[in-house]
């Protein structure tokens, strides 16, 4: 990306519902944006965005379709920035237990996305996040709210700073106990919330992403 250019952000297209608002999101916050999954477009983009809602199986399914795992592994094999969002970002752990299914997911972080232990699910509306001191993703936001709207979250992180690369950055919130609403890894960072319904914080936040690019 040039100096001072928009940079270019392809948000993944692999049949996702109420993608609208994610592309719309991202060109308020300053990008050029096109939904499509043709693979030279995906490596070749500034940032991948991979949204998802719905059930983890049938994300996976719509993702293995497209060789959606291919074309994400290839860009963070470069390190090429990737964005997941809900369920585009509980995909990126290990497993996903659901409705009795037992699913691979991604495998990018150890983990089981798993339900959460709420006397009320899904879990809809907005919450307060618990973000490092040092997250680029949530600089002048930490204190605001965001918009969730889920059942099954990853509620533990076990990877640890070895030395050699910068430690994960693990933003967590609170629904019948702590889950995993944000993580910054490498070129990998995802939020559990939706941003592109979280209004000006939101917009915010994709910003940030985008000043990363």
């Amino acid at each position: 990306m040039t100096s001072g250019a928009r940079p270019n952000v392809v948000v993944l297209d692999y049949g996702s519902g109420n993608v609208h608002s994610a592309l719309k999101a991202l060109e308020s916050a300053g990008a050029e944006v096109e939904l499509t999954a043709d693979p030279q477009k995906v490596a070749a983009a500034d940032g991948l965005l991979v949204p998802g809602v719905g059930a983890f199986s049938a994300v996976m399914a719509q993702l293995e379709a497209v060789r959606g795992a291919e074309k994400i592994e290839r860009r963070l094999a470069g390190g090429r920035p990737v964005l997941g969002i809900c369920v585009g970002m509980q995909v990126m752990f290990d497993r996903g237990v659901e409705r009795g299914s037992d699913v691979e997911g991604l495998g990018e972080w150890p983990g089981t996305v798993d339900e959460l232990k709420a006397d009320v699910l899904p879990h809809m509306g907005w919450n307060t996040v618990d973000a490092p001191d040092d997250s680029q993703l949530f600089a002048g936001v930490a204190d605001e709210r965001f918009y969730f709207v889920h059942s099954y979250a990853a509620q533990t992180w076990s990877i640890e700073p070895d030395g050699r690369r910068a430690a994960p950055k693990v933003t967590w919130a609170d629904h019948g106990g702590p889950f995993i609403a944000a993580v910054e890894n490498g070129p990998l960072w995802a939020t559990q919330f939706h941003p592109e319904k979280s209004g000006q914080p939101g917009i915010r936040l994709l910003s940030n992403w985008l000043q990363t690019l």
